[in-house]
């Protein structure tokens, strides 16, 4: 058995979040990215966004040992989290917590799909916040989609307005950076960005970005 699926075991007897880790594993090229880069590293972690922890499930499957700070702003999920994957890998510790107000923490810093449920105004603080809780040699890893008019774009929007419609995303319009306000926060911050496509065979606009400081 592959590391995404005995990570989406992890969530079997519920119908919803079993096939939803499945998928998630299974098709999206955002996690192998992730554990391809943080594989044999001992700096702390910090996942914003972290859900209902597939994604530190996923990287202990992988062989990745480092301590885990999974933050999410909605408590249901950090429960599960907490059930599903804090009781079982150790390491793991998953709090209630936004990107807006961060806390404490020296390390990597990984961020998955969560960039565009902020204001844009809201954005540019975020990053820099982030940037401060890397340690020298420490990168931070996000995956976003990026604002370009292109023909994935377009159909990136609709994917989100579904989402929202299921209910598994709560909260108003997304506002998708330029490359531009993603990466100048970051580089005023003395970080280098690196930006890679990361649609795999999807139709989404989504990008990969590597920051190291």
């Amino acid at each position: 058995m592959k590391a995404g699926q005995r990570a989406a075991e992890r969530f079997a007897g519920d119908r919803f979040l079993h096939g939803y880790a499945r998928g998630k594993t299974a098709w999206d090229p955002a996690y192998a990215a992730v554990a391809s880069r943080l594989r044999g590293r001992d700096r702390p972690l910090l996942d914003i966004g972290c859900g209902v922890g597939l994604l530190a499930a996923y990287l202990r499957e992988e062989g990745c040992l480092q301590p885990i700070l999974g933050i999410e702003p909605d408590a249901m999920k950090v429960e599960t989290a907490r059930v599903r994957v804090g009781g079982v890998y150790p390491g793991l510790e998953f709090r209630v917590g936004t990107a807006e107000d961060l806390p404490d923490f020296a390390g990597d810093v990984v961020m998955l799909d969560v960039l565009h449920y902020m204001p844009p105004d809201v954005q540019a603080g975020v990053l820099r916040g982030m940037a401060g809780r890397l340690s020298p040699g420490s990168r931070m890893l996000i995956r976003t989609a990026f604002r370009d008019g292109s023909w994935r774009y377009g159909v990136t929007m609709l994917e989100e307005g579904f989402v929202r419609l299921s209910g598994w995303i709560r909260g108003g319009r997304c506002h998708f950076p330029k490359r531009e306000e993603l990466c100048g926060p970051l580089e005023q911050k003395g970080c280098a960005c690196t930006v890679s496509p990361m649609w795999g065979a999807t139709p989404f606009n989504s990008h990969f970005i590597e920051v190291v400081r």
